[in-house]
């Protein structure tokens, strides 16, 4: 079994390390995974999109299969040797090297060797997060780990926007005048046409990442050392065992489980498709994709930072199901939004175009729907997190939150698969985002008649 351990309050600086992991890790998910190299991958270095499209989607999938079902044996493993930062600089390395190479991502080269570098990047940080997380009970008293969780994740955001925003005003120059958004030559002499802009993000990221994790390599308590490598293996396999079958006994935690992986799924289909929505109905380019989500970062940190303050009085699962109900508000709004009519048509808008981003009335109210995605999306994530950590104890918060990132994965599938089903039977790509309405309802309707804390661990 794990050592038994006495939890204490970390120190400021241990905190604030902790919580600048967020920080360190949002601009891969925000400026390569979403907004500039996604996008660049698909459109610009495969000679054909669909083919992009296609060997995107794959790679993502293969790289949320493999998080699925390791994450949770290697929480076990982590709970056995005790310490996390040697398995998160284990990681890190995977992840700024694979981030490094993506440099070499030119129009033309191997589609499959790319998004190989790709996943392998995503599952790299997806397995240090898990670890990160499982630092969390440990650092400070349950009361209080829902405010540090929002902080930090309001921190990843405004990380994550701020290299959004460089990336856009000094790097990303238009392939047709080579110049960025402000009108100046991209920096370091990349050459937009090449791809080089889209290209550097991985690098950028790595670099970020590295610079930004060392503080909670230095400052940020560990757990104590447990037993050796080899025996670790044997018994962390043979108590994730044990632990799937005790989780359906933990009724309380198996109900939580089974709420946030259905209304993650439609998180996810939310933030993955939503600006490709958008983009499709009123032809938004890459820049105008951008600053959109610029704009629902600067929301998002306010969110979290506001979330912070509320979910101690408040505590995680209100937070979860007000940001479950406004991001079901955003979806209806977003699907019922066109050219010229929101509401389904219920309110008309004017057609008229005044000119420059977001002419259109349409547009405009897309950008309102948008602005409750950007209030909801980060709280109902971040406050997830500290339902958890309040329902277990440290010494056994790796396992489960090994099995925590299981649940986020398990059926990460289904609401895309849902969209697309729907969108292409119907006809309609309206109905098909629809549906995710259904994954946020369900989730929730579980969530309302689960206890909190899932269970009451004793310490």
């Amino acid at each position: 079994m794990a050592a038994v351990e006495t939890v204490q309050r970390a120190s400021g600086r241990g905190i604030w390390g902790w919580m600048f992991f967020d920080w360190a890790a949002q601009p891969f998910f925000t400026v390569v995974t979403t907004f500039i190299f996604g996008p660049y991958f698909v459109s610009r270095m495969a000679s054909d999109p669909n083919t992009g499209l296609a060997v995107w989607g794959y790679g993502i999938a293969a790289a949320g299969l493999v998080i699925a079902v390791l994450s949770p044996v290697l929480g076990s493993i982590a709970d056995q040797t005790g310490p996390r930062k040697p398995w998160i600089a284990f990681f890190a390395a995977i992840k700024i090297t694979s981030l490094s190479l993506l440099w070499f991502a030119a129009p033309g080269s191997n589609l499959f060797l790319i998004v190989a570098l790709f996943s392998l990047a995503s599952v790299a940080a997806e397995f240090s997060t898990v670890f990160n997380d499982s630092m969390m009970p440990r650092l400070v008293p349950k009361s209080e780990i829902g405010r540090i969780s929002n902080i930090a994740w309001g921190l990843g955001y405004l990380g994550g926007m701020i290299a959004l925003i460089f990336v856009i005003a000094c790097l990303a120059g238009s392939p047709e005048t080579g110049k960025t958004i402000i009108g100046i030559d991209p920096l370091f002499g990349l050459d937009p046409k090449l791809g080089e802009d889209a290209r550097f993000t991985g690098p950028m990221s790595a670099a970020w990442y590295f610079l930004f994790i060392l503080p909670m390599f230095f400052f940020t308590p560990d757990a104590i050392k447990g037993i050796p490598i080899g025996r670790a293996v044997r018994e962390g396999l043979s108590e994730l065992k044990s632990t799937l079958a005790e989780v359906r006994q933990r009724s309380g935690i198996f109900r939580f489980l089974i709420a946030r992986m259905i209304y993650q799924d439609g998180v996810n289909a939310l933030l993955a498709l939503g600006a490709a929505f958008a983009a499709k109905m009123f032809g938004w380019s890459i820049t105008e994709v951008g600053i959109f989500g610029i704009i629902l970062n600067v929301v998002a940190i306010f969110g979290c930072w506001g979330a912070a303050f509320l979910d101690t009085r408040l505590g995680s699962k209100t937070i979860v199901i007000v940001s479950l109900v406004l991001l079901s508000i955003a979806t209806i709004g977003i699907v019922s939004t066109g050219p010229g009519f929101t509401l389904l048509g219920i309110v008309q808008l004017s057609t008229a175009d005044s000119g420059g981003l977001f002419g259109t009335a349409a547009e405009k109210a897309y950008i309102f729907y948008g602005l409750l995605i950007g209030l909801a999306f980060g709280p109902v994530q971040a406050s997830s997190r500290s339902y958890m950590a309040r329902s277990v104890t440290a010494a056994e918060s790796g396992r489960y939150f090994g099995i925590y990132a299981l649940a986020g994965r398990a059926t990460s599938f289904l609401a895309p698969f849902m969209v697309a089903t729907v969108g292409l039977a119907s006809g309609s790509d309206r109905l098909g985002m629809a549906t995710i309405v259904l994954f946020l309802g369900i989730g929730m309707a579980i969530l309302i008649w689960t206890p909190y804390p899932a269970d009451k661990p004793v310490e």
